[in-house]
């Protein structure tokens, strides 16, 4: 494959393994790779290994067309603009109209599951940036990450300190997957080399409630957990006694609240049409950071 690949956001934890896989899994010469960040000194392992680096300000219209400049497929990984209302749409909108005046001729956005009927707050700027990309006409693959495992580090070493892990996502499913299979189904999408469109929602092999949840962490780590089911308003108010910002607060409520609605709760084999693999259970995740999860 002789394309150009540019990955923005490519110091985040998504970008990172989204590069990983197109080297190491999909064999992508590196001389194929542009690795585009607002601050390319965070770039400079990638720039150590032969990726070109560019710089990418989604606030700089001039700076994304510079940067997808000469470039083929664009992965426009979501931002995490998330503290002002609208920035984040903005954003993506600018990021899709600087890759059509550049010339791009493939455009990737990493979304959500079900975005036009979800209740998480961030919703809409998915489904706006879903909406900007096909208004584009350049052919696209949209990608829907499911709700990372990976989110639940964040909280579970605490939780599993007490022994309590306080939801409202009340009897609701959700299919977890990890954030490096995400990556890995990124990348298996943009080294295929596909000149069509398409939607992928990229999901775990089981969707699972919070007991279940709970009860494969507990197996897991060999330590007991119970999810405690509380209101949205009792999270909220745990959250912000927490010491978290009201936006994230508010977000990780709305996230449950799309949990109980049931709106989470889709599986789908996307993942394996992309690369042929399973993805990772919730146990072997939780098995493989039993260290961090009990520290």
């Amino acid at each position: 494959m002789s394309e150009t690949i540019l990955i923005t956001g490519a110091a985040g934890q998504l970008g990172q393994r989204v590069i990983h896989h197109l080297l190491e899994t999909y064999k992508v010469p590196v001389a194929n790779l542009i690795a585009a960040s607002r601050d390319t000194a965070k770039l400079a392992a990638l720039a150590a290994k032969g990726v070109q680096t560019r710089k990418a300000d989604f606030d700089d219209a001039a700076s994304l067309e510079a940067a997808f400049k000469g470039v083929d497929r664009v992965l426009i990984i979501s931002t995490d603009a998330l503290a002002v209302p609208g920035q984040r749409l903005k954003q993506h909108t600018t990021a899709v109209n600087a890759a059509v005046k550049s010339g791009v001729k493939h455009i990737a956005y990493t979304s959500m599951p079900s975005p036009d009927k979800s209740l998480v707050t961030f919703a809409p700027d998915h489904l706006g940036t879903e909406n900007a990309v096909k208004a584009s006409g350049l052919p696209y693959t949209i990608i829907r990450n499911a709700w990372y495992l990976d989110n639940y580090m964040h909280s579970m070493p605490h939780n599993l300190q007490g022994g309590s892990w306080y939801t409202a996502s009340g009897d609701g499913k959700v299919p977890n997957i990890s954030r490096d299979d995400c990556a890995l189904g990124a990348a298996a999408a943009l080294a295929s080399g596909t000149a069509d469109s398409a939607t992928y929602t990229l999901t775990g092999s089981q969707s699972l409630s919070a007991d279940e949840i709970a009860a494969t962490i507990a197996s897991s780590v060999g330590k007991p957990l119970s999810a405690v089911k509380v209101s949205d308003e009792q999270l909220l108010q745990g959250l912000l006694g927490a010491g978290l910002p009201d936006f994230v607060a508010t977000m990780l409520v709305s996230a449950d609240a799309n949990i109980r609605a049931g709106n989470f709760d889709q599986v789908t084999d996307d993942f394996t049409k992309l690369t042929g693999k399973q993805p990772q259970t919730l146990e072997d995740f939780f098995v493989a950071n039993k260290a961090a999860l009990t520290a």
